[in-house]
């Protein structure tokens, strides 16, 4: 287990308008990560631009005076169909993250099942099946990223079909730890009613990567009793520093 710990930036809220996710609506990259970089923070959750190389991306991080931290990469893991698709596709991202100098990149089940979104954070619409194939899919994913140099780190997500503490716990049960470390969000965690501390406390050799931020707890609760959904729950700003 690699025990340097960096701290970086995830630039989400450049992202994120009061219509949805904007990329259109951030200031170009090498300015957002310059404002990264003055806030304090000495690395940036890696993504390399589709338009971008992985040595011109290299030389916007030392131009910008920040270092890689671990990335994320996402797919419909519960559709067979996209399933090499999504192999290829992690290989890709596993290769560029060996690049970079990175380890460990986070890998989460593609955000947006409509039932999750509708009804967010109570596990709506469970189904064994679904999860067994989302399992062995991510499970193919996270064998060609470490055959990269890259192990992966589980990322449960609010609005995927890997969401609450019981369906964590049943992906990091049934792949092993050679092949899929954990990479939890401490907000998605709260808002999905589990207790982060002790999740983590109790996976602890496992943790290759974490998301650290906080839930409004008042928020949550009011819009779980009023049925409003993904979208308008984080409009109301459910998570916070």
């Amino acid at each position: 287990m690699d025990n340097t710990w960096r701290v970086g930036f995830n630039p989400l809220t450049w992202y994120m308008t009061p219509a949805g996710w904007d990329r259109a609506a951030a200031p170009p990259l090498p300015e957002v990560y310059r404002q990264i970089r003055a806030a304090g923070f000495g690395a940036v959750h890696a993504e390399v631009p589709d338009s971008m190389s992985v040595p011109a991306y290299q030389a916007l991080l030392a131009d910008t005076g920040l270092a890689p931290a671990p990335g994320y990469f996402q797919a419909r893991f519960s559709d067979p169909a996209a399933a090499r698709e999504a192999v290829e596709n992690g290989r890709r991202a596993a290769a560029e993250h060996t690049a970079l100098g990175l380890s460990r990149i986070f890998i989460a089940d593609q955000f947006g099942a409509e039932p999750r979104i509708a009804a967010p954070a109570q596990g709506t619409a469970f189904d064994e099946g679904r999860l067994a194939a989302v399992i062995d899919h991510l499970g193919a994913v996270a064998e060609a990223m470490v055959a990269e140099g890259v192990t992966p780190c589980l990322h449960q997500h609010v609005g995927t079909w890997i969401e609450t503490p019981q369906e964590t716990e049943a992906v990091l049960a049934a792949i092993s730890p050679d092949l899929l470390l954990f990479g939890p969000d401490t907000g998605h965690l709260a808002w999905a009613g589990a207790d982060p501390a002790a999740i983590i406390e109790t996976h602890l050799d496992r943790v290759g990567a974490v998301h650290l931020k906080d839930v409004r707890a008042a928020v949550r609760g009011e819009a779980q009793a009023s049925g409003q959904d993904y979208r308008e729950t984080t409009a109301r700003h459910v998570f916070t520093e």
